[in-house]
């Protein structure tokens, strides 16, 4: 019994040591040459993302299959979501980093992470190199578990500190911690359930903040509040009464000033209020709680409504994401608070600079596509 105990433990002892050699050898998928820069010109200003959906470049064929609709819609291949849109129009001040097939299967990196090695990026996705947003995340994910992105974009940064300095990182994430509660913040914007959540999300992110400064510290941070789920067109025959209305806006209101607060006395972060910009564009409901949304006119020809379909005539595509003309216009106010927060050295995107990148995507588009 002894020697097949023996054996049994050297057994184990080789199997570990054999799923040690795996982890240590296992490829991030990113080739040896990649440049740590991309095509940027050499005094652009680092760009980093973190967050969910909402940040996670359509274009990715490593998430989603070269012929997926399952973002981006029926016209994947010139629909962008707002950092793709921004390395197209102000790619050569603001610099996000090389596209590049990278990241691990998170327990990889979580495992890799615990022998003292690099997680590198998790999961594995085709992006640019310092956006680390990933579809479905939620405020946990910043700083914890298996696809924790904090602690590997600092990482990453720790490669180029300098650069760094005059770097900006963007936070834009909670929507999927806040979305499922729409029906409680209709009915009790102040329960206990809510301000939990709220508190959460605004301690990961302070969190967030206080780690990228410790290793950063000149770095600017700026932080997304989230928008009204109201005013999304899937949710048009819900809550349509002026009280429900009311409640929402007051409990998103909460939600979001704990965020903003985060930004208070330091000139290094910034808030960037996506209620106040939607409604600038589209407007919201009126006075009854009953939807009641503007038509935005890019140039002579281009009207967007707030709808839902593929066709880029609408601002949200049939998977609910963000449509073209919503992550053109978001990319071109993003800018406009990145000057005026950080006084950075940016060309504003100007509206015939939108005009002029969105008309022939648009025209390229058949004048209705499925899910329109």
């Amino acid at each position: 019994m002894k020697r097949s105990a023996r054996f049994a433990a050297g057994g184990l002892a080789l199997a570990l040591a054999a799923g040690a050699l795996v982890l240590v050898l296992w490829s991030d998928g990113m080739p040896h040459n990649t440049p740590a820069r991309s095509a940027a010109a050499s005094d652009a200003i680092p760009l980093a993302v973190l967050g969910d959906s909402n940040s996670h470049s359509y274009q990715d064929k490593a998430w989603f299959p070269a012929d997926s609709t399952e973002r981006g819609g029926a016209f994947r291949s010139r629909t962008f979501q707002w950092t793709e849109i921004l390395a197209r129009l102000r790619g050569q001040q603001l610099d996000p980093g090389p596209w590049v097939r990278w990241g691990r299967p998170g327990v990889i990196a979580l495992a890799r992470e615990w022998m003292g090695l690099p997680g590198g990026r998790a999961p594995r996705k085709e992006d640019y190199l310092y956006n680390f947003a990933n579809s479905g995340a939620a405020c946990k994910n910043l700083m914890q578990g298996r696809f924790r992105q904090v602690p590997r974009l600092v990482a990453l940064m720790d490669e180029e500190p300098e650069r760094w300095r005059r770097g900006v990182v963007v936070i834009r994430i909670g929507l999927n911690n806040w979305a499922g509660l729409m029906d409680l913040q209709a009915t009790d914007p102040g329960a206990p359930e809510l301000r939990e959540v709220m508190a959460y999300c605004a301690g990961e992110i302070g969190a967030a903040v206080r780690r990228i400064h410790a290793s950063h510290p000149a770095t600017r941070i700026l932080l997304v509040g989230i928008g009204n789920e109201v005013d999304d067109p899937a949710n048009f025959d819900r809550w349509q009464s002026a009280k429900e209305s009311r409640n929402i806006a007051a409990a998103l209101d909460a939600f979001n000033a704990s965020i903003r607060r985060l930004t208070e006395g330091d000139a290094r972060l910034a808030y960037f209020d996506d209620v106040a910009w939607f409604r600038a564009h589209w407007g919201s409901r009126n006075a009854e709680g009953k939807p009641d949304y503007k038509t935005v006119e890019i140039g002579p020809v281009l009207r967007v409504t707030n709808t839902i379909g593929d066709d880029p005539h609408n601002s949200v595509l049939a998977d609910l994401h963000p449509g073209l003309v919503w992550n053109a216009l978001w990319a071109q106010a993003l800018v406009a608070r990145l000057r005026e927060a950080f006084d950075l050295p940016l060309a504003p995107i100007e509206d015939e600079d939108l005009r002029r990148f969105l008309e022939p995507l648009i025209a390229a588009a058949p004048a209705r596509a499925p899910g329109s």
